[in-house]
């Protein structure tokens, strides 16, 4: 697919879908009822051949197209549901460095502030054209080294220490996933089933008897504005991170307002 047609408005990726969708399906019908359907001989029976195939093909071509649509919108929740939880494990780090002695505690708190905004001004913005930033891990390094320098000197700061070190690493694995699925997408081969599946299902549709050419032309437009709505509907939720449809930062505006804005 395209990765122009993932940067445009949903209302205008629609349109242009289902015009283009629809254009090519009529020029096809268009060609061959003019040059094959005269060629061929259509006799008793033949009609409930074709509505078979039909059928059949139908069956089978949903039924990929449907799991397909299903797989992708499990991918756009599973990149959201790891969203929220990269943004809950900043603010339970935020609230667990309150138990370090200062100047220490400032120092960290910091840097997890610098990584949270870094996250909503610029990696953000970076991800919808599928740019991968490195500010968000030199921030996290520097964070790193001066988490580590921590010496606990009480039975209680071995507890929060650990605390700590647990809910970074947490922050760092939801970090990674998220930044793995920055480009992640249907592949090359699944497009190409998907769009050989549509025409030839739109295809055997052309073969049918239809004496009227507008109720021939009615059906098939029919069958190509589904089919446009359905791949609308994977393309809008195939890249959770990149083009104008995203999951949006809200979360980590959330915790960095409720949060970090708010706790001393």
């Amino acid at each position: 697919m395209p990765l122009w047609l993932y940067n445009l408005s949903p209302l205008y990726a629609a349109l242009i879908m289902v015009v283009v969708i629809e254009t090519l399906s009529l020029v096809g019908l268009i060609l061959v009822r003019r040059f094959l359907l005269p060629k061929l001989r259509y006799g008793k029976g033949t009609d409930e051949g074709i509505s078979g195939t039909v059928q059949a093909i139908g069956v089978f071509y949903g039924i990929t197209v449907g799991l397909i649509a299903v797989g992708v919108w499990d991918t756009k929740s599973s990149a959201s549901d790891m969203v929220s939880r990269e943004a809950a494990s900043i603010a339970s780090l935020y609230r667990d460095l309150g138990g370090y002695p200062s100047p220490g505690k400032e120092e960290l708190r910091s840097r997890l502030r610098d990584y949270t905004v870094f996250t909503i001004q610029q990696a953000w913005p970076a991800q919808r054209e599928g740019v991968i930033l490195d500010g968000g891990s030199e921030i996290l390094n520097t964070f790193q080294s001066q988490l580590f320098t921590f010496q606990p000197q009480t039975s209680a700061q071995m507890a929060i220490h650990q605390e700590t070190l647990r809910a970074y690493n947490t922050l760092l694995d939801y970090r990674r996933l998220r930044v793995d699925a920055v480009n992640s997408g249907l592949s090359t081969v699944m497009w190409a089933v998907i769009w050989v599946g549509a025409v030839i299902s739109i295809g055997v549709a052309y073969l049918f008897n239809i004496e009227d050419p507008k109720m021939h032309a009615i059906l098939i437009s029919l069958m190509a504005g589904f089919l446009a709505m359905v791949l609308f509907m994977i393309v809008i939720n195939d890249k959770p991170f990149y083009g104008a449809v995203t999951i949006p930062p809200d979360a980590y505006q959330l915790v960095l307002d409720k949060v970090i804005a708010v706790t001393k």
